[in-house]
């Protein structure tokens, strides 16, 4: 029986985008992944819960992802508690169907969690697991006016704990070629919380407040050494510097970025953004930066389209598609563009999609995914995980092992088949040579089957 409600999480290490399919298709639910600690006001907050909170100073988080995989599931069950209740979606999970997301190159163990989670202790009718990027073919992403969906594209999924390079042929994941940088959203809020401790405000315990100085201020230069340059040749006087009003939350003031010429009272502090606006992001596009032994993102895309089949590397140079939230600092994708030229062939067109929100649009993707005819047959129901458990979802959603799990599934039949031929050879082997007419051989042949 189809059941009458479809969940749809995309559930990221930062935050979770959830929603009902038919009710929250264009804007989901945006549902901070931890639990937080305020001190200013001595509360516990569970996820959808922080909003209600009037004090941000030094929050605490505890997070149920750790180095991009979910590894905290006490952290994640309250996170879902609160999702899944009258405050926030309201849905009996009993009665509907999942589609959830997970990281890239998840550990099976964990899957097999993740199963164990949503029939046994949510009693979900039916769901299905995938990664974000394997969702975007479904998408109006690489939509063009009287062209169908490209057959070959290139999926760049920058998010809070890693960018993926993902290429995606006819629908299907090309997880040989998939590639990952160790530079994600919290490694950068992490960097400008040291250099601004170190040059200005002590910031290192004001997560929520640095996230939202670098979503406020930072941007990805055009020309690196000449930002910096700038910087340097007139520290307090040129067109990069921004000042960023730091929030009063004792008189419930948010903070914002400054505008120019206004002018502040005595009691507004201030934080002075300079070259950290744009030495932040440049991790992105050089990790070496931070002593990560990688790639940039250009590099690593061209290192990707190396490993597909030269005769369609240049359809995958030509649709390549941003999501996730790093990708939204001005000049990202400019940037971007500018330096995969240089790494294309020359006869190759380079052309970027961006989402208007590339925080949603996996979510986005889920809802159209939903939607298709097929949906039903391609989810595993409750059923079938009780009868089978996790081999169940194993068989029917597409791993990043598919030739592992095939060539395991080749060897136990030619096990099978070896099995059946070996005891025929024992059989044969055990059984007493054909002795001739007259002789004595028979006898024989029988005592030394016994003495064996």
């Amino acid at each position: 029986m189809k059941p009458s409600t479809v969940v749809i999480v995309d559930n990221g290490g930062h935050t979770v985008k959830a929603g009902v399919l038919g009710v929250h298709d264009d804007r989901p639910r945006l549902i901070p992944n931890a639990i937080v600690r305020s001190k200013g006001d001595k509360t516990t907050y569970f996820g959808h819960e922080l909003e209600k909170c009037r004090d941000f100073a030094s929050l605490h988080y505890r997070l149920p992802f750790e180095k991009g995989y979910l590894v905290d599931w006490d952290t994640q069950k309250g996170v879902w508690d609160g999702m899944f209740s009258s405050e926030a979606l309201g849905v009996n999970t009993a009665e509907s169907s999942l589609l959830i997301t997970e990281p890239y190159f998840n550990l099976p163990n964990i899957q097999d969690v993740y199963d164990q989670f949503v029939f046994e202790e949510y009693e979900f009718q039916s769901y299905y697991r995938c990664t974000p990027a394997s969702l975007v073919p479904s998408s109006s992403l690489y939509k063009r006016p009287n062209l169908p969906p490209p057959d070959c594209m290139l999926v760049i999924d920058s998010g809070f704990s890693f960018t993926h390079v993902v290429p995606i042929l006819e629908g299907s994941v090309v997880w040989s070629a998939v590639k990952r940088i160790d530079v994600g959203g919290k490694l950068l809020t992490n960097q400008l919380k040291e250099l601004t401790s170190f040059r200005q405000w002590n910031m290192m315990e004001e997560t929520y407040i640095i996230n939202d100085v670098k979503e406020s201020c930072c941007y990805v230069s055009m020309d690196y050494k000449r930002d910096l340059e700038a910087c340097r040749a007139d520290p307090h006087k040129n067109d990069i510097v921004q000042e960023y009003i730091l929030p009063d939350f004792s008189v419930n003031r948010p903070g914002r970025v400054k505008v120019a010429g206004e002018t502040l009272d005595d009691t507004f502090q201030v934080l002075r953004m300079s070259n950290e606006r744009f030495t932040v992001p440049e991790i992105i596009f050089r990790p070496d930066d931070v002593g990560l032994d990688q790639s940039g993102i250009a590099a690593t895309v061209a290192a990707s389209i190396a490993l597909l089949p030269e005769d369609i590397q240049g359809m995958f140079w030509a649709h390549i598609g941003l999501i996730g939230g790093n990708t939204k600092f001005p000049g990202f994708r400019e940037r971007l563009i500018s330096e995969l030229r240089s790494f294309a062939p020359m006869d190759c067109e380079v052309q970027t999609y961006l989402s208007d929100d590339p925080i949603i649009e996996a979510y986005r993707s889920a809802v159209i995914f939903a939607r298709m005819p097929d949906f039903a047959q391609r989810v595993v129901t409750r059923a079938e995980y009780l009868e089978m458990g996790s081999s169940a979802c194993r068989r029917k959603f597409r791993d990043w092992k598919p030739a592992e799990r095939e060539a395991l599934r080749g060897r136990e039949h030619a096990k099978g088949k070896g099995a059946a031929r070996t005891k025929e050879a024992d059989d044969d082997a055990n059984s007493p040579p054909p002795a001739k007419k007259g002789s004595k051989a028979k006898g024989k042949g029988r005592m030394t089957v016994s003495r064996r």
